[in-house]
């Protein structure tokens, strides 16, 4: 196994990111997607149904709050405002890494005070693809899940955050096969996610036939990895390194759109500079079946459940009014709105 993560990393890393100096050089493209305004709607606007199946659970809206804090003691509160949130909301959440919690680093915040917060929430564990072959393996995915009474297991896939990180895992060899061998090993659902720079519908294709119940395109438009670590680095060539990466990717858009000609029966999330719920309408209408948003909701997470409940009760606001303004009763009709041709 390789040496333990630094808590300290991890507080870095959230630090940087409220800053928003890790953000994309380019937006993720959501602006290029336009629907057709429908003047004269056939719907009572309060009965739209924003409801989406999820690893067979049902959810109140197609929410997933994506993965974004892990080891440090920091996240405690942060976690619960977020798990609190998601159960009065009924929407998904994901945790971030638990690698530091699994290797003992790290205490508190991952644990299953999360399960007592959310008992209806559909929860999901973390841990990262580039450690399947230093150590990790089913019985530390299984510890990873149980530690917060997780439905489903996240495995991410970061290879540009581990190659621009200082101390980063940058043997990838064999990889692939042990995701594999996890995914038919391991009791619960695995979803796939990259972190920032998309996945491409051959990945994609690649992980639903490994078995991956899952996969989230995370795309570029968001937190870019590269340039938060190069934020922490130290030494000027790390930084240079990562500077060069600054627009580095796959868009939202483009990744949803690839993944869903790929995989048309896949369970597909979508998540990578999501701003608003006109962000989420869009997402489904390009194939996304749930829609994910970590760094946009960050920091109302470090204020209180309310913030976290306010933010997201105003992106699904806004995706409602989508639907009126498209004509759409559910996501269903959503997903086949007209769109304006692109610019």
């Amino acid at each position: 196994m390789t040496d333990a993560v630094s808590p300290g990393r991890k507080d870095q890393h959230l630090d940087v990111v409220l800053s928003g100096r890790g953000r994309h050089a380019r937006d993720a493209g959501f602006d290029s997607i336009r629907f057709v305004h429908e003047a004269l709607p056939d719907l009572d606007h309060d009965k739209i149904d924003l409801g989406a199946d999820f690893l067979d659970r049902r959810l109140k809206a197609p929410l997933l709050i994506s993965a974004m804090t892990g080891g440090p003691a920091r996240a405690d509160d942060v976690n619960a405002r977020l798990a609190e949130a998601a159960q009065h909301l009924g929407i998904a959440l994901a945790v971030g890494s638990q690698r530091a919690a699994i290797e003992g680093v790290a205490s508190g915040g991952l644990d299953m005070g999360l399960r007592r917060r959310a008992p209806d929430t559909p929860i999901l564990a973390n841990i990262g693809a580039a450690q399947l072959t230093r150590g990790f393996g089913p019985d530390e995915a299984r510890r990873a899940v149980a530690m917060i009474g997780a439905d489903a297991l996240i495995v991410h896939l970061n290879p540009l955050q581990e190659a621009c990180q200082p101390e980063g895992d940058r043997d990838w060899w064999g990889v692939g096969a042990a995701l594999e061998a996890l995914i038919r090993k391991i009791e619960v659902p695995v979803v796939v996610k990259e972190t920032g720079a998309g996945l491409s519908g051959r990945t994609a294709r690649r992980l639903i036939d490994m078995g991956a119940a899952a996969v989230d395109v995370a795309g570029a438009g968001g937190s870019n990895w590269a340039l938060i670590e190069g934020e922490r680095a130290t030494d000027p060539l790390d930084r240079i390194h990562a500077a060069a990466f600054a627009d580095w990717g796959v868009t939202t858009p483009q990744a949803i759109v690839d993944v869903r000609r790929a995989c048309p029966d896949a369970v597909v999330i979508g998540s990578g500079g999501v701003r608003d719920g006109v962000d989420v309408a869009r997402a489904i209408r390009l194939g996304a079946d749930i829609v994910g948003q970590a760094a946009g909701v960050l920091k109302a997470a470090t204020v209180s459940t309310d913030a976290v409940v306010e933010h997201f009760q105003t992106v699904l606001r806004q995706l409602r009014t989508v639907c009126f303004c498209t004509n759409s009763a559910n996501l269903a009709q959503l997903r086949r709105a007209p769109l304006q041709p692109f610019d």
